[in-house]
Formats: C-alpha cells, structure tokens, sequence
C-alpha cells in the first residue's frame, strides 16, 4: 500500500518535471517549472518596505498571508516598465518561502521534453552562475527556463525575510 502512494508521488513529480509556465520580460520568454508555481494573480497595491535591494518592489497580502514581490525586470537589470493590464504576479514557493515575480504577461504552459533541453551556455571558458539554469528549445523558439533558488542569493533571501 505504501509503494501504492509513493508510486503515485513519483508519477504525479514526472508529470509535472517537463511541464514550464512561461511568461515574457521584454521581449524575452522565461519558463519556470509548473511545480514551483502556486498561482498567478493581477497586479495588485504593493507596499515598499524600506531597506530592500531596488528589484524588491514590496509585499503584497495575498489572502492573509505577506508575500514579498520582485520585479522581474529590475532583477534582470532591464529598464522599469509601467504596470498595465497584461502584467502578472506569479507567485512560487522555493527555499521554503513564497515569493511574487512581477512579469509583463504570462504566456502558456507548455511541455518541454528532456531531449529539447540543453545546458546553458558557456562564456569565456565558464558556464554563467546566473539565474537561467537550462535552455528549452521548441520549433525555433527559445525559453530561458530559470532556477528559482538562484533569483536570491544567501544574503539577499536573508534581508527579505528579516523584513517580514
């Protein structure tokens, strides 16, 4: 009974392993594993918190529960865009903490099969310790599918939640 459930975990974590939302920054699409995502939500009133790195644009209640937001741009070193009807919190869980990404849209989910995933790149002989942790490959589009753990480091994941 128990090899039952844990079969039935295991199989439930393989659906869900090739399966990315993507979503737009600019002009670029970025995926995020489906299992990270809790929910997306509208763009809502966020409240600054002083003493937060400028790509931490504040918190937001999200049904009784203070969620920190960041804005996915200004993380990604791109210039500020105002908020419109299109841009979206997606709200993931990672490092035992849920976090809102503000994204200028979000676009579908989509499946992405091993065999289309590569490594990222290397530069000058090394492999970017940045935030994109692999490359997805479908027709001739390309995803950037990011490393939750990685949009923080230890210091920063520190200061927002002593904030909090």
């Amino acid at each position: 009974m128990g090899d039952t459930l844990k079969n039935s975990d295991d199989s439930k974590e393989d659906a869900m392993k090739s399966k990315f939302l993507t979503f737009l920054v600019g002009e670029e699409t970025f995926g995020i594993e489906i299992g990270n995502v809790t929910e997306i939500i509208g763009i809502q009133p966020i409240t600054k918190m002083p003493e937060m790195p400028d790509y931490i644009s504040g918190i937001i209640n999200l049904r009784g529960k203070i969620i920190p937001v960041m804005d996915v741009r200004l993380r990604f070193k791109k210039t500020k865009a105002e908020y419109n009807d299109r841009t979206c919190i997606i709200v993931i869980e990672f490092s035992s903490m849920s976090m809102g990404l503000i994204v200028d849209s979000v676009s579908e989910v989509l499946v992405i099969p091993d065999k289309d995933i590569s490594e990222k790149p290397e530069f000058n002989g090394k492999a970017s310790r940045g935030y994109v942790k692999s490359i997805g490959k479908i027709d001739k589009k390309v995803i950037l599918l990011l490393n939750c753990e990685k949009l923080l480091n230890e210091e920063e994941l520190d200061t927002v939640s002593a904030q909090l």
